[in-house]
């Protein structure tokens, strides 16, 4: 099979995890928790599942507990993107191709439905400890999640961007938000993956390494699709960064440096990659493709 076949298949499985830990939509929540279903079933690259998947199976991992992890780490993240919609931050209506959740929903309801999957991800994940002979892997990985996630990392990241919003910022700060905003929930993906399958501390560090460069390279590369994407293609508006005077690498740097600062970044973190034990070629291929994607 060649990339794209195993891809589709890696997505398929993700979403199929995924599927199978969202919550009945019944009892008095139910309207909440339809809201919070709508949010996980409405497309998207499984990017971050697919990531952890694929480190756990490159150092060894064999056992069910990587499946909460995954569905855990999707709706951390589709929390995340619920609340960027609202009116009170970027007021976008459209998301991978569909009304956002609180144009279908409401304000109120979506943003209850993002706190919702933000907790129901660590309910799950907590349970993943009887789904494996090492529960302290479980621990450990749960804790480098939640610092991956949390004010120290995505959410700080998001924090600061907003306080910024409209304003000019310096480099070094933008690569600050960059780092924590995205690459952090890249480096907890990739990260927990390795930390489940048992992989040493020398290990774990240049998966962090490679991980911090996919997801600069990848924030760098939405930057660049928000100026020569189109909304068919993207899913979602463009130009918005336009719109909301925010500073990005195309802002400061120009689309041909940002193109090839996201390159750099890239062919760093894949010869990271290959110095890993197992099969890699994967991985590299994945890391490689998010820099042409037009999605």
């Amino acid at each position: 099979m060649n990339f794209h076949e195993i891809l589709k298949q890696k997505t398929d499985r993700a979403n199929a995890v995924i599927r199978a830990y969202l919550p009945k939509e019944e009892g008095a929540p139910a309207r909440l928790i339809e809201a919070m279903n709508y949010s996980m079933t409405a497309g998207g690259k499984r990017l971050r599942p697919i990531l952890m998947e694929e480190a756990y199976l490159i150092f060894g991992g064999t056992e069910t507990v990587i499946e909460p992890f995954m569905a855990g780490i999707e709706m951390i993240h589709t929390h995340s993107l619920v609340h960027d919609d609202l009116p009170a931050l970027d007021n976008d209506l459209l998301r991978r191709g569909k009304p956002t959740t609180h144009a279908v929903y409401g304000e109120s309801c979506a943003i209850l439905a993002g706190d919702a999957l933000l907790n129901y991800a660590y309910e799950i994940m907590l349970g993943s400890f009887s789904q494996t002979a090492r529960p302290e892997l479980a621990a450990r990985a749960l804790r480098l999640l939640s610092l991956k996630t949390g004010i120290f990392g995505m959410l700080g990241g998001q924090g600061v961007d907003v306080e910024n919003d409209g304003r000019e910022i310096t480099a070094d700060l933008l690569q600050y938000i960059y780092e924590k905003k995205t690459a952090a929930l890249l480096e907890g993906s990739l990260l927990t993956g390795a930390i489940l399958a048992g992989a040493s501390d020398e290990e774990t560090a240049v998966v962090e390494a490679a991980a911090k460069n996919i997801g600069l390279a990848f924030q760098i590369y939405d930057d660049i699709l928000d100026v020569t994407g189109t909304c068919e293609e993207l899913g979602k508006p463009i130009h918005s960064d336009e719109k909301n005077h925010k500073t990005t690498y195309v802002t400061l740097y120009g689309l041909k440096e940002a193109q090839e600062r996201a390159e750099a970044l890239t062919r760093d973190a894949v010869e990271r990659i290959r110095l890993l034990r197992g099969d890699t070629a994967f991985l590299v291929e994945l890391a490689l493709s998010l820099t042409s994607r037009r999605v």
